[in-house]
């Protein structure tokens, strides 16, 4: 539309079913709509998003000859993309549309209708007055390289990178830890269905491991992102292993030598590993690393008994880590989660007390492949006669994390099947509610109370060695409410298992800042919208998977790796993708090069050019949030379709109507 052809304004009123119009009234709206200044016409239907909705907006169009369109319905969030493809079918610009939210800022927060009728009103009024403002801006589109990074190694970063491998493209996965597998790699069995973890992941650890089109990159980190969508160089540190891979045959005669020993980190400490070792033994790649900080030969250049029994050479003192720049067109995060330690733990003996474990403890002591071969044994090595799980700890406290961990509860029950299944013992479970809201899993609930274990419902208050009667003396002594009941319990036992909520994993700050993320106040990344792209974020090729948006099980985790390798393909696919229009620019005949823009700019889209002495705006880089020209003094910053007068405009309709 040229710049000086008059305003055909449409404006569109959606009742979205009943959420709007049984607080606003619609009609009024639509009155007050169609007496504004370059309004042809107005009106209201059900749900405008619909095929019917659309369908009549494409018609007024067509008859009205509209070149402006309003709809006020929901957020812009939500279905503002809907309508500008409206517009674009119709041949319009689809930055012609302006969208007023009369449903989260109007009807959904207040019952006064006469209140919301006005404020829909005001809200329509501004939109109309802005929309006349608005021009025409043009499609961006950037090619998309074809490669994908995926950090992290657990499940969902195994299953994103073998969709996406399968497929027929490149993938570079990066775990720090010096195998892939995650947390799912400690399980000896996963619920509902009690089958063998390792069965499930072991095979696709394999994949992984000898896949052409899958770059595995352990013991490794993502150091620097930067870029944009389709094109994005990343900086991985990769630290030194003093084992070269390429000669190691995997014998293992250097950890057998090796005299140091020191907890194991995968067995939650319950065991010893050499300074030489594998993360464990179905590791990939099942290639031994050298933990530098306790390596005799590395600490006081004494020992070298592995260099000395090393056949073919393998071991290399004098490795250093490396860094590696690698560009791709989109990036996965799955980075995990870890289980909380909180304070609390100490409240239930954990620490002070032998025998009282946290879960991913017990996992290690019930795996087979742990430090007791599977067997549940006390500290003293006998078997537990009784053993309580206390759940929540660390979840659904507020003095803690509020939130549910979503999975303690069946890992509970799990627990309690495989403590009456390998000792026998009395299995108490104190819980403040059974969460078992997905498939099977309900059905499992019922069969664990069958095996005649002790369901408790109640908060646990703390847990003591100090007896108060014959019976209680040698136990655990559980202190704990019973609300059912509606009385105080002392149950003594032999050992104490309690069930720690799921937390994001560290490094969430520096992967935020890198990635130009946001976490919620719980440290999880968020997602660009919790119903419409759970998967995506708010920076354009970065998609989330698994924990790191919050907590979830392994069928869960692996949908989500699933979606987000869809996503990524679909960028391949595709080839080239459009990037927002609505991006600030820099009027340098205004910029004076005082570079506050630079120094404010989340996207680091902005440069300095010390030729011209001016700031240099990257469009593909920048998301058009408006900090610079917010912060820029001599207004040499500005934002597309977010103007001054356009904002004026706005801000002057709904104070005035």
């Amino acid at each position: 539309m040229a710049r000086n052809e008059e305003s055909r304004v449409g404006v569109f009123v959606c009742h979205c079913g009943v959420n709007i119009s049984s607080v606003v009234n619609i009609d009024k709206v639509v009155q007050a709509a169609s007496q504004q200044e370059g309004v042809v016409v107005a009106k209201d239907y059900k749900f405008m998003c619909s095929t019917p909705g659309q369908e009549m907006i494409l018609a007024d169009i067509k008859e009205h000859k509209l070149n402006r369109i309003i709809v006020a319905a929901c957020s812009p969030r939500l279905h503002e993309e809907t309508f500008k493809k409206v517009l674009f079918t119709a041949g319009l610009n689809p930055y012609f549309f302006q969208m007023a939210n009369i449903r989260e800022q109007d009807a959904w927060v207040t019952e006064d209708k006469e209140l919301a009728t006005g404020k829909a009103i005001s809200l329509v009024t501004g939109a109309i007055r802005r929309v006349r403002l608005h021009e025409s801006l043009p499609t961006r589109e950037v090619d998309i390289k074809p490669g994908v990074l995926v950090i992290g190694g657990g499940i969902t970063g195994i299953e994103a990178a073998l969709q996406i491998a399968d497929a027929g493209h490149k993938v570079v996965l990066v775990e720090r830890e010096p195998s892939i597998g995650g947390h799912m790699a400690q399980f000896d069995k996963t619920f509902p269905t009690l089958d063998c973890s390792a069965c499930i992941l072991t095979p696709k650890m394999n994949s992984v491991g000898t896949h052409p089109n899958i770059n595995l990159m352990t013991s490794s980190e993502v150091t620097d992102v930067s870029g944009y969508i389709g094109n994005y160089d990343v900086t991985v540190k990769t630290k030194a292993r003093f084992v070269n891979h390429d000669l190691c045959t995997s014998c293992g005669d250097c950890m057998e030598k090796c005299p140091v020993k020191v907890p194991s980190e995968f067995d939650e400490g319950l065991e010893k590993r050499g300074a030489i070792y594998t993360l464990f033994p179905q590791g990939v790649p099942n290639k031994p690393v050298i933990d530098a900080e306790n390596c005799l030969m590395l600490i006081k250049e004494k020992c070298g008994l592995c260099e000395k029994v090393c056949e073919p050479g393998a071991i290399d003192f004098k490795d250093r880590e490396k860094e590696t720049s690698i560009t791709v067109g989109s990036i996965i995060t799955a980075t995990g989660y870890k289980f909380a330690k909180p304070s609390i733990l100490r409240d239930y003996g954990y620490g002070i007390f032998d025998n009282v474990l946290t879960a991913p403890e017990f996992e290690r002591l019930n795996n087979s492949a742990g430090p007791t071969v599977g067997e549940i044994l006390l500290k003293d090595g006998g078997k537990p006669q009784s053993v309580a799980i206390l759940h929540c700890i660390g979840s659904r406290d507020k003095n803690f994390n509020e939130y549910c961990s979503k999975v303690c509860c069946m890992y509970s029950l799990k627990f309690s099947h495989l403590v009456k299944e390998k000792t026998g013992a009395e299995v108490f479970e104190f819980y403040i509610d059974i969460r078992a809201a997905g498939k099977s899993y309900e059905e499992f609930y019922d069969r664990i109370r069958e095996e005649d274990v002790h369901f408790i419902r109640g908060k646990v208050g703390s847990v003591t060695n100090i007896p108060l009667n014959d019976e209680e003396k040698g136990k655990l002594v559980v202190i704990a409410e019973n609300t059912l009941a509606g009385k105080r319990l002392r149950v003594p036992v032999d050992m104490v298992i309690l069930s720690t909520g799921l937390e994001c994993s560290d490094g969430v700050t520096d992967m935020t800042r890198m990635l130009k993320l946001s976490i919620d106040k719980d440290g999880f990344f968020i997602e660009k919208h919790p119903k419409l792209a759970p998967t995506e974020t708010a920076t354009d090729g970065i998609y989330i998977a698994g924990c790191c948006s919050g907590p979830k099980d392994i069928p869960e985790s692996v949908a989500s790796a699933q979606a987000t390798a869809a996503m990524a393909l679909k960028l391949i696919s595709k080839g080239k993708v459009e990037v927002e229009a609505t991006t600030s620019w820099i009027n340098e005949e205004l910029c004076a090069g005082c570079k506050l823009c630079i120094g404010v700019c989340p996207y680091n889209a902005i440069e300095y050019d010390e030729e011209k002495g001016i700031s240099i705006l990257n469009e593909v880089l920048c998301k058009g949030c408006g900090t610079c020209a917010a912060t820029c003094p001599n207004g040499a910053a500005m934002a597309r379709h977010f103007n001054d007068q356009q904002i004026l405009n706005e801000i002057e309709g709904v104070l005035l109507s």
